[in-house]
């Protein structure tokens, strides 16, 4: 299940999972809408090996500035609480499924 966090729940959901992916997007984003029935097909085929977050970039401005998000949407792969690999733009389900799965 995706699950849209705030700043300060963002912690404490690194913690829960080795492998995480966080999209920075937002709620006027085209691109950012488009991807999120893409996400719910990567989390539906990724089942619990890995967790999707969602951070609304216009509600968290201290994530946006400490992770040097500029663009919607941005992905962010995390390993073990550290950031991996970003992504900035739209991707196509098997691109994102390619990016995570390097991380697992």
């Amino acid at each position: 299940m995706i699950k849209e966090i705030k700043t300060e729940e963002f912690e404490s959901e690194l913690k829960k999972n080795e492998v995480v992916l966080v999209e920075f997007f937002g709620t006027w984003c085209m691109p950012c809408k488009m991807l999120s029935s893409i996400l719910d097909k990567v989390d539906e085929k990724m089942e619990n090996k890995l967790t999707i977050l969602k951070v609304d970039v216009d509600a968290n401005m201290d994530l946006v500035r400490k992770y040097g998000v500029l663009t919607t949407p941005t992905l962010i792969v995390f390993k073990n609480e550290m950031e991996v690999d970003k992504v900035v733009g739209f991707r196509q389900e098997k691109q994102i499924i390619d990016l995570v799965s390097q991380y697992m």
